[in-house]
C-alpha cells in the first residue's frame, strides 16, 4: 500500500517503522476502544517515556494508508508490549479498530516522540485535553505521582465520562462538554487562577489548544518552557 507524501518525508527524516500485532480488543465504553500490541521489537529501540507516542498507518480504501498518532498505553519495556486506546468517531483509524482482532497487523512508525518531566517537579500540574489526548494525560498523572494536578477533559459523549482517568487525591479533575468548537475549555482556561511555579500541559483540537496555550502566556504569565503545547487533532 501507497503511504504517500508523509511516507516520503517520515522516511527523511529518520523514521523507525516496525510491524504490530495486535493481541487483545477491549470496549471501555461504546465510545471507546482499547487495543492491545506486541511491539516487534519498538520498546528495545525506543526507551518508554511519559505520552510517548507512534505513528500508525492506517487503511483507507483500496491501497490507500492513512498516518494517525496515539500514545503507547501501559508500554512494557521488557515484554516489547502496550495497549492503545481509540476514541471512537468517523473515519479510517475507527473503522480499522473496530475489526481488528488478534492476530492482526498494522505498521507503525517512530519519530519525533519525547517529553521529559520537568526537573525540579512544578509545584502544580495545569492540564487540559480531551478523549483522543487523555491517553496521554494519564501517563502523565502516572509520571508525577502525587505531585498536584487540576485536569481540565472535554467530553462530546456521556459515556465519555466513565473513562477511567488516573487521578490521586492530589488531582481535580473537571470534565465540560465540547460546545462551539471547545469554548468551555478556553473559559476555563482564562478563569483559573494559576500559580507561578505551575507547568502547563495542553492537548486538544488545534484551535483550542492555541488559544488555551496563549492564555497560559499572556494571561497567566507563564514562561514558554513551562507550557508544552501539541494540538492533537484538528
Amino acid at each position: 500500500m501507497s503511504k504517500g507524501f508523509n511516507g516520503l518525508v517520515l522516511k527523511a527524516f529518520g523514521a523507525s517503522d516496525y510491524r504490530l500485532t495486535v493481541t487483545a480488543s477491549r470496549e471501555i465504553t461504546d465510545h471507546y476502544l482499547r487495543l492491545s500490541f506486541s511491539g516487534g521489537g519498538l520498546l528495545a529501540d525506543h526507551p518508554v517515556h511519559p505520552t510517548q507516542w507512534i505513528r500508525l498507518w492506517v487503511p483507507d480504501g483500496p491501497g490507500v494508508l492513512r498516518q494517525r498518532g496515539y500514545t503507547l498505553v501501559d508500554p512494557d519495556a521488557e515484554k516489547d508490549t502496550f495497549d492503545i486506546e481509540f476514541a471512537l468517531h468517523d473515519g479510517p483509524a475507527t473503522r480499522w479498530a473496530r475489526q481488528a482482532q488478534p492476530g492482526t497487523e498494522i505498521e507503525a512508525a517512530v519519530l519525533g516522540s519525547k517529553f521529559n518531566v520537568p526537573d525540579p517537579m512544578p509545584a502544580e500540574f495545569v492540564m487540559f485535553g480531551d478523549t483522543a489526548s487523555l491517553p496521554a494525560i494519564n501517563s502523565l498523572l502516572d509520571a508525577i505521582g502525587d505531585t498536584p494536578a487540576r485536569v481540565w477533559l472535554e467530553w462530546q459523549h456521556e459515556s465519555d465520562k466513565d473513562i477511567p482517568v488516573r487521578v490521586t487525591d492530589r488531582t481535580t479533575l473537571t470534565w465540560v462538554e465540547r460546545v462551539n468548537d471547545g469554548q468551555l475549555l478556553r473559559e476555563a482556561a482564562e478563569q483559573l487562577t494559576c500559580p507561578p511555579g505551575a507547568f502547563a500541559w495542553v492537548a486538544c483540537d488545534g484551535r483550542t489548544t492555541r488559544a488555551v496555550a496563549q492564555t497560559f502566556r499572556t494571561r497567566h504569565g507563564l514562561p514558554r518552557q513551562s507550557i508544552k503545547a501539541q494540538a492533537y487533532w484538528k
